[in-house]
């Protein structure tokens, strides 16, 4: 299992200094759509001038018609990211799509799909796709196993479920973890490393629990020894 540190934080300095201040560790970067809208391609190339063996996860969530997103995907190739994501509910061709695009590179990052949002509860995701998180997850990811994509973005507690249906080299990354029961925040369905890494997780995102610790870089290791 592997870390991915979230950089989230409100100024492109902020988070530059954080990157500073973990750049000797063996983690990957998130940059959402916050940081990446307001720095942009820039902000990309600073965190490979302060490490160039950090790898970065472009959490954009591509969900357009597929020729649009296939657009997308092949301009993400020309930003040296090493993963980046799209969403579930696009739909297969879509999916198919993207994939195909990217077939003409040698070497391309890895493709996930998101499925449910951790931010969702029970009760929110239902009214939107009539279905169980459980349910709709393991189905989003069937999908995207089946259009070639290298695995999804999903809570701790739909990954079992979504290896089983898929395969255990399916890749599950998880966000909204919190390392050692921090409080939850805006996320709903929340876990800690133990529970993520008993549930065969690949990648697990920490943000809030490590920039906003009083020493980000004891929390992240302190992390990493738990891993």
């Amino acid at each position: 299992m592997e870390l991915c540190v979230a950089l989230d934080l409100p100024t492109k300095e902020e988070n530059l200094n954080l990157i500073r201040m973990i750049k000797d560790y063996d983690v990957w970067l998130k940059v959402g759509l916050r940081s990446y809208i307001r720095d942009g391609e820039n902000f990309l190339k600073d965190i490979k001038k302060i490490n160039p063996d950090f790898k970065i996860f472009l959490d954009l969530k591509l969900y357009d018609i597929p020729n649009t997103m296939a657009d997308a995907a092949e301009s993400i190739m020309g930003l040296n990211v090493d993963m980046f994501n799209v969403h579930a509910s696009a739909g297969k061709t879509a999916m198919c799509e993207v994939m195909k695009r990217l077939q003409k590179y040698d070497t391309r990052p890895i493709v996930l799909a998101v499925t449910a949002l951790t931010s969702f509860s029970e009760d929110e995701f239902s009214e939107v796709y009539e279905k169980s998180i459980s349910e709709k997850a393991d189905q989003f990811a069937k999908d995207a196993y089946d259009s070639g994509l290298d695995g999804v973005v999903c809570s701790a507690f739909e990954s079992e479920s979504i290896k089983s249906v898929t395969s255990k080299q399916f890749m599950t990354l998880t966000p909204g973890i919190r390392p050692f029961g921090e409080d939850a925040g805006d996320q709903k369905r929340v876990a800690d490393v133990a529970f993520a890494k008993n549930s065969l997780v690949d990648f697990i995102v920490v943000g809030r629990p490590i920039y906003n610790a009083k020493n980000p870089e004891e929390v992240l290791k302190r992390i990493l020894e738990t891993l």
